[in-house]
């Protein structure tokens, strides 16, 4: 067992129709979903103690990578809901709730950066041939680094169970391009 990863969309629900009634079987998971290593990549600054990858990336392709690494603190409401119920002092869940708003209000209409920070990872990675051996060694490689990051070009996974940093990058972006078309103005993540 694994943790997965979603993108949330300010429109979700309206969303749903149109993956479940309007796209063919499978669409979903194969050109939209993200790997359980794509979660796992995003918490690799609680696990390693060299600079994660994904910041080495960013670095490497000269791509400021922040607008993906905020999407997962989007305030989750199963999550607020128990914090609040947690907390005794009135004047705390609302300085709690205040919080919450204005985080969201932080990511309001973010797709159009989070969608073009995607586009540029991947055309400059790309360009790059050898990506594993410019990511710095790690004792602990949960990742499958030589794996993960090779063939970029070529989308190795089925479903989403074994995308390269490749296939994930590109089925990220397919799911940006396709709420986009749909209205969808705010993106994050959120993980189950």
């Amino acid at each position: 067992m694994g943790l997965d990863i979603h993108i949330n969309t300010n429109n979700l629900e309206e969303l749903n129709s149109a993956y479940f009634y309007g796209a063919k079987p499978g669409d979903y998971f194969y050109q939209h979903r993200l790997s359980r290593t794509f979660c796992n990549l995003l918490w690799r600054y609680n696990v390693v103690s060299h600079e994660p990858e994904l910041k080495q990336i960013g670095k490497i392709t000269g791509v400021n990578i922040t607008p993906i690494l905020e999407m997962e603190n989007y305030p989750d409401e199963d999550e607020l809901f128990y914090m609040i119920e947690s907390i005794e002092s009135e004047e705390e869940r609302q300085k709690l709730l205040k919080k919450a708003e204005d985080d969201k209000a932080y990511f309001q209409g973010n797709i159009n950066m989070v969608l073009s920070t995607i586009t540029q990872l991947i055309e400059k990675l790309n360009l790059i041939d050898n990506l594993t051996t410019l990511l710095l060694p790690t004792d602990n490689d949960t990742l499958r680094n030589e794996e993960y990051f090779s063939s970029f070009k070529t989308d190795t996974g089925v479903g989403y169970i074994g995308n390269n940093f490749g296939q994930d990058l590109r089925n990220f972006k397919r799911f940006l391009e396709f709420v986009k078309d749909k209205d969808t103005t705010t993106v994050w993540f959120s993980f189950g």
